[in-house]
């Protein structure tokens, strides 16, 4: 059967709503259906907010649409609670104003560390800063500032219980690291990482927030898809090294950003480990990745490169004791990465005084 929303929506009359008795889709409980590289995400709501419930519309959903189009048929169900209360102040974080998603196509080129000096050197600079580690099965935001040992805390706010993000060096933090034993490995399926990431943004008090970024693991997966289908993305900034086939990885994830069911802007590209100078020659560079390498890849797609990043020994031993290199008066790095936020900063403001408003991603139907 060939699979498209006509036939979705068509299969799933066959689920009714146990409050109602009525089919969901007749019920109108049915609000979304997604279809991008063969997978289907849908999306319900009810108002019945009992987890047993939850659970039964969505087992009837999945059982449906296994029946229909086999068990190889990805299919993520997403169910929204109808609130009765008040709306909470943090709902859809209205207080964060822009939302920066830091990419890589391949792990190892120093993602982490790049996020890690850039949210802290903005906050240094005066900005309300957030990060959120959204590497889910690597999460190592807790280790690079320092608060591995730090647990966030709870408040109540007009009857909802929020967390309340970890805080470090300025920068309002949370990390599935927080919540894990960091000596056993986290399995989980798809489904269950992507909850976890939803409840990361929406069960998180923040506050006001000037400039939230986004540490995402590598490759083009469900955790990019579910953050830019739950929060409204400013922009994008990718982390590569000049070495070609991190270059070819980096490359797909510019491609899944300026896909046209997603559509959010790339900043530009960062390069790291760019060269590499030996203290006892300092005026010497010694290309390890190969050179160009960014330049190349952003003439290519037609971005900005905003800053390359040596091979400094400093910056990876910043990042294990958990003080970020920015920090460090007199480091090797700082002056490089000052260089790197100077750009930052003014390529983030622009991209505010352009006036574009960014909304969550709706991925288009297929």
């Amino acid at each position: 059967m060939n699979m498209n929303e006509t036939e979705v929506r068509k299969i799933l009359t066959q689920v009714l709503d146990p409050d109602s008795g009525k089919d969901i889709v007749t019920a109108g409980l049915l609000t979304d259906v997604s279809i991008i590289e063969k997978a289907l995400f849908l999306r319900l709501k009810t108002s019945n907010p009992a987890m047993h419930h939850k659970q039964r519309l969505t087992d009837a959903v999945l059982f449906a649409i296994e029946r229909a189009f086999g068990k190889d048929q990805k299919c993520e169900v997403e169910i929204d609670v109808e609130a009765k209360a008040k709306v909470s102040p943090n709902a859809g974080l209205p207080g964060v104003k822009h939302i920066i998603a830091v990419a890589s196509g391949k792990g190892g080129v120093g993602k982490s560390t790049v996020t890690a000096n850039l949210a802290v050197g903005m906050a240094k600079r005066g900005y309300k800063v957030a990060l959120v580690d959204a590497d889910i099965y690597g999460p190592s935001m807790p280790i690079m500032l320092d608060a591995a040992k730090e647990r966030p805390g709870t408040q109540d706010i007009d009857g909802h219980k929020w967390m309340l993000p970890v805080e470090a060096y300025g920068v309002k933090l949370m990390s599935i690291g927080f919540f894990a034993d960091p000596s056993q490995a986290i399995v989980w399926r798809g489904a269950m990482a992507t909850k976890a990431l939803r409840q990361m943004f929406k069960d998180t008090y923040w506050g006001e927030i000037d400039y939230m970024f986004i540490d995402f693991p590598p490759g083009t997966g469900d955790i990019h898809l579910t953050a830019v289908q739950t929060v409204p993305l400013t922009g994008a900034l990718i982390v590569t090294t000049p070495q070609e086939i991190a270059l070819a990885d980096a490359r797909k994830g510019v491609a899944m950003f300026q896909l046209p069911q997603i559509n959010v802007p790339v900043l530009g590209i960062i390069e790291n480990m760019s060269w590499f100078t030996p203290s006892e020659l300092p005026e010497n560079r010694y290309y390890i990745f190969g050179t160009e390498g960014a330049q190349t890849l952003a003439d290519e797609m037609n971005i900005p490169v905003l800053g390359s990043l040596p091979l400094i020994q400093s910056i990876r031993e910043a990042g294990d004791i958990g003080r970020p290199a920015v920090l460090q008066e007199g480091s090797p790095a700082r002056k490089y990465l000052d260089e790197l936020l100077d750009e930052v900063e003014r390529t983030l403001e622009k991209s505010v005084s352009s006036g574009k408003k960014s909304d969550i991603v709706q991925i288009t139907r297929q």
